[in-house]
């Protein structure tokens, strides 16, 4: 189960970063709204993982509304990004 977990959390990381570069180099602003909640998935993770970076619940409440948040904004920008262009 740990192995799985470390996985997860690499492939976590990975997707913030392709959120990184979409929003750099592809000038797609909904990246940052990826990263920001792929990169607040790594945090919660590891602080779940290691019992020494325990968070407070409250705070780690707050996190995964800020993830929502941050994602709805991004598919809401893909959506508007890829719909049909009117004439």
């Amino acid at each position: 189960m740990l192995f799985a977990q470390m996985v997860s959390i690499v492939l976590e990381g990975a997707v913030a970063v392709l959120g990184v570069m979409l929003a750099g180099r592809r000038k797609k602003p909904y990246g940052w709204g990826i990263a920001l909640t792929y990169l607040i998935y790594v945090v919660y993770d590891i602080a779940r993982l290691t019992m020494q970076a325990a968070l407070p619940e409250n705070l780690l409440h707050g996190m995964f509304f800020a993830a929502t948040v941050s994602m709805l904004w991004a598919v809401w920008g893909i959506y508007r990004d890829t719909r049909p262009r009117q004439n």
